[in-house]
């Protein structure tokens, strides 16, 4: 239920565990970390034992006896102890516990997913008012934040006024009066929803926007335009001062980067944004977001992209939509920054969800890869991935002749749903169709948003409802997180399967839905990889392997498809079912979004930088081995297999070895990504994935994919880290790529990876244009921008 971090030595010293949670407010930043004996025990007795605390039972007894009492919750399971300190401070003490496993077990009000708290303020020598409504609210931040608990209860002693009234303030709303040992308490609950809603959590709802923390990511997301539309060729910054001269490589053939040179950029109307930047290869620009500069007031960047707007290739009408997304990125940065528990060097050792939850930015060559336009800031907080809440998907009962689930392999509907419901669930759907006067076997079972079912099924399909072709059944029991994506959730309490749904929010360029056409041929296009791929020993090398959509199901009778034209309207009620990644690994790996590579914590540290320190090998091994495992099989699958991936850093699952070096990777997303671009035959149902014939197309997927996407930005991260330098880190993927061509043996056509140059897809150009829609997904290689070629820095010298 509870989530801890074990605490660590160091030469004997006991090191303070780090917070599990950091919350600004007005008396201060509180943060909270797992209580240490080794540290805290003398205060613990002092503050357990005053006559301020007499409501916990412990007046009288000696600094052993207390010891004795957490240090037996420090070995228990189900229940934790917590330190709160506000600016550095010891101000209170937290202790949470699952109710499963305590006195009130056996109470019917009692859930799965409830988490059990108390909390205690110390006296202060010096009271600040406001300190334990301040205490509170951190403590609900707590429970419903990092510890994932859907319901709060509490059991305070019906005499305790001060806490009852604190309690009201979160929400929490009085069940009954309970006998239990020493006491009779008030059971009160609160789901994370209410307290969200309460006159506490609403002030947690807004609290990352901030004047300090807001400037901060104002000056990110501008650094991040003038790099990237540099990049592209939409801006053309001038010199204005030398800091530094060019590090090349000996014979002057191929520039690597350059030390940090002051520029300048000057809009159409005449103001003039300068900065400091490092140039790198691939015409990359890494901008100093402290160096930026504006010449009439201070750093905006809606400004800079409103003065820039004329040369952007914006359209007028949706000049406003790509500033929203750009103050909804800003948005997002704040609160990533201000709630942001975890460190770099903490998520070496995090898991798999916890690196996933921590990530800050989204796709990294958009200046606006956070838009999610149509969240409001509570939906934010119930289903963005950084908020880490736990989310129960709705079901709908969709009628079956009008609906097509597809099952791939030996998978049967009826072992779907019940490995994904649960026979209890699907009994009780059964029976409300039935008390509905429906044929429950004329349904089944369709996962839904929930916001999706808030702001559009119960609007949008309202006739469908109605008619009972779509009939709402509630929520699941099953508990999800969000992942980077919005619209896929990670099942939280068993290695079931990931959920992909439809979530009708605008996002970098589209409107997240599912087109239950592209449903229909899912599971079968996943077999095709799974049975293209099977037994290519230059896969099996490094162990390469595809996390497979199983199955996958779309409502299509609604009036929308009766139109016969494809829109946003006939991508909104559909699903997919993705194997789980647990059962590929071995003991003692671990799992981590390659997007880990990109990250850098709200201090600038980067999580590749401390996996690298936190192996045992140097920076040049450790590359090697991701090399191996992510460059070597996406460029083997183009060359041999003409199966082009979408290898981006959230498409793409590492699997950490006990060391903590990259031993293979696991690819997702198949089936709406997945492209064939050769002349061979293809099944009937796969045809879909077939693109044209075109070497320069499939070797572009590369130089784009991750050469540009990804690549580029990891070589940034190695060489401002002093891990390696630009031209040592591009030295390793040309012998990576040139070992993978010689080890694939000779084909059709090859696609010269060490050519020259290449040319330049520009990604923000396709969201500029279009701020809607950025390509057509059923003709991608049309909707492509180039301009110019790119120095390929793998060429063959």
């Amino acid at each position: 239920m509870t989530a801890t971090l074990e605490t660590t030595t160091t030469k004997g010293a006991t090191v303070t565990p780090s917070p599990r949670l950091r919350l600004p407010s007005p008396i201060g930043e509180i943060t909270i970390r797992p209580l240490d004996l080794g540290l805290d025990a003398d205060r613990l007795h002092a503050w357990v034992t005053t006559p301020r605390a007499r409501y916990w039972q412990m007046e009288g007894w000696s600094a052993e006896q207390v010891r004795e009492a957490y240090a037996q919750i420090d070995a228990r399971d189900d229940h934790d102890a917590w330190l709160g300190e506000v600016d550095g401070r010891p101000t209170f003490l937290v202790e949470t516990y699952d109710p499963a496993g305590s006195e009130l077990a056996d109470l019917p009000e009692i859930a799965r997913g409830d988490l059990g708290m108390h909390v205690l303020v110390a006296r202060a020598e010096h009271p600040v008012p406001g300190t334990t409504t301040e205490v509170m609210r951190a403590v609900m931040e707590l429970c419903v934040g990092p510890l994932g608990a859907l319901r709060v209860v509490v059991e305070p002693d019906v005499r305790n006024d001060a806490i009852h009234a604190k309690n009201a303030l979160a929400g929490i709303r009085v069940q009954r009066a309970v006998p239990l040992a020493g006491k009779t308490a008030l059971l009160g609950v609160v789901t994370a929803h209410e307290y969200r809603t309460s006159e506490l959590g609403r002030r947690t709802l807004l609290a990352h926007l901030r004047p300090d923390v807001a400037e901060r990511a104002h000056r990110h997301v501008a650094a991040k335009a003038l790099g990237e539309l540099t990049h592209e060729h939409l801006i053309t910054p001038e010199v204005v001062e030398e800091v530094g001269g060019l590090e090349a490589r000996a014979q002057g053939a191929r520039r690597t980067s350059t030390s940090d040179q002051r520029y300048v950029v000057t809009t159409p109307s005449g103001a003039r944004w300068s900065f400091a930047a490092t140039r790198h290869a691939l015409e990359h620009w890494r901008v100093d977001p402290a160096s930026v500069e504006h010449d009439s007031g201070p750093v905006d960047a809606q400004l800079l992209l409103s003065q820039l707007a004329p040369v952007l290739g914006i359209p007028e009408h949706l000049r406003s939509v790509y500033l929203e997304e750009i103050a909804s990125t800003i948005a997002s940065l704040c609160h990533k920054w201000t709630h942001q528990r975890c460190t770099s060097t903490e998520l070496v050792d995090a898991d798999f969800q916890d690196v996933e939850q921590a990530m800050s930015e989204g796709h990294p060559a958009f200046v606006a890869n956070n838009g999610r336009i149509g969240f409001g800031v509570l939906d934010h907080a119930r289903y963005a991935p950084e908020s880490g809440a736990p989310v129960r998907l709705e079901w709908l009962a969709a009628r079956r002749s009008l609906t097509h689930l597809a099952l791939g392999g030996e998978l049967t509907e009826e072992r779907l749903y019940r490995e994904e419901l649960g026979e209890g669930v699907i009994d009780g759907f059964r029976v409300h169709l039935t008390a509905l006067g429906e044929d429950p076997d004329d349904y089944v079972w369709l996962p839904v948003h929930p916001w999706q079912m808030e702001h559009k099924i119960a609007v949008t399909f309202a006739p469908d409802l109605a008619r009972r072709d779509l009939v709402h059944l509630g929520a699941g029991e099953q508990h999800y997180r969000a992942q980077q994506s919005i619209r896929t959730f990670y099942p939280m309490q068993r290695e079931s399967r990931y959920v992909k749904t439809a979530c009708a929010i605008q996002n970098m360029g589209f409107l997240r839905g599912l087109s239950p056409a592209y449903m229909r041929v899912t599971p079968a296009i996943n077999e095709w990889v799974l049975d293209t791929l099977d037994g290519d020993p230059v896969l099996a090398s490094c162990g390469f392997t595809v996390l497979p959509e199983v199955a996958s199901i779309g409502y299509t009778g609604d009036a929308y498809h009766q139109l016969g034209t494809r829109t946003a309207h006939t991508k909104m009620v559909a699903a997919l079912w993705r194997d789980h990644p647990a059962p590929l690994l071995a003991p003692g790996e671990r799992l981590a979004t390659l997007a880990g590579t990109l990250h850098r914590d709200r201090d600038g540290v980067s999580l590749l930088g401390e996996w690298i320190r936190a192996s045992a090998v140097g920076p040049e091994q450790w590359v090697r081995a991701l090399l191996r495992a992510y460059v070597r099989p996406v460029v083997h699958c183009l060359r041999v297999h003409r199966m082009a991936f979408m290898p981006h850093s959230e498409n793409l699952v590492l699997v950490l070895g006990p060391d903590h070096v990259p031993a293979r990777a696991i690819m997702k997303d198949i089936g709406e990504e997945v492209a064939y671009l050769g002349s061979g035959p293809l099944p009937e149902e796969v045809e879909r994935v077939r693109m044209a014939d075109d070497v320069e197309l499939t070797a572009q997927s590369f130089f784009t994919d991750v050469m540009d996407g990804v690549l580029r930005y990891v070589a940034e991260i190695l060489a401002d880290d002093g891990l390696l330098d630009g031209e040592d880190f591009w030295a390793l993927v040309r012998a990576c790529v040139a070992e993978t061509v010689r080890d694939g043996g000779p084909v059709a056509a090859d696609l010269a990876l060490d050519r020259a140059t290449f040319a330049h897809s520009c990604l923000n150009r396709l969201q500029l244009r279009n701020t809607l829609q950025m390509v057509d997904l059923a003709d991608q290689a049309s909707s492509l921008t180039y301009v110019g070629e790119l120095v390929n820095p793998i060429a063959d010298a």
